[in-house]
């Protein structure tokens, strides 16, 4: 009977040092937290999946461009809204910049540098900023697929903005309007696409 025991009390402990020295290996493969993305969101932060919610509509980020100009760094997201597509750019120049703007398909007749002043939708809007980007990017950005691209941001009257970016030769025109942050709520999302 005590043989018994004792050989019980061998399997207990024999099982109780597995499970700890398993649970301690699974434990190291497992990504650390800082790895994690935060799940509060700020504008530099958002990821694909992530939702922007703005005019009571709610946007997936499905896409994310950095643009870099020889260290001066922004970002846009492509947001869509069932078949709706808006791209959210955000800077930080002293003050955070956001700007809401949708890619316009009417020709402006731009070739080659756009002119200092351009109209569109009868109103005038003046170049305040321009140079070239290098890119990086991640999930859908449409036709967006040059490494660089040469940018020229133009003001209106008001908060309305519009944006000319040549990438190798494909002209794409934005238009909007910039917006205050506290304007949007972001919320973490599944982390993968939800329209592709």
């Amino acid at each position: 009977m005590v043989f018994l025991f004792w050989i019980a009390v061998v399997v207990v402990v024999g099982v109780a040092v597995y499970l700890v020295t398993n649970q301690k290996r699974l434990a190291s493969q497992r990504p650390l937290a800082e790895e994690l993305p935060p799940l509060n969101r700020t504008l530099f932060t958002l990821q694909i999946g992530d939702i922007v919610q703005f005019e009571e509509r709610d946007w997936v980020v499905e896409g994310k461009l950095t643009y870099d100009d020889d260290g001066f760094v922004w970002l846009e997201y492509m947001l869509q809204d069932g078949d709706d597509i808006r791209w959210l750019s955000v800077s930080e120049d002293d003050t955070i910049e956001v700007s809401w703007l949708e890619s316009v398909s009417e020709d402006l007749g731009i070739s080659g540098k756009p002119p200092k002043s351009l109209e569109y939708g009868g109103e005038t809007f003046t170049r305040v900023e321009s140079g070239k980007a290098n890119m990086s990017r991640m999930g859908t950005i449409q036709k967006r697929k040059a490494e660089s691209c040469r940018y020229y941001d133009y003001e209106g009257d008001g908060d309305r903005r519009l944006s000319v970016e040549n990438w190798d030769g494909d002209i794409e025109v934005s238009v909007g309007y910039s917006i205050r942050p506290s304007q949007l709520s972001l919320l973490p999302g599944g982390g993968g696409s939800v329209y592709r």
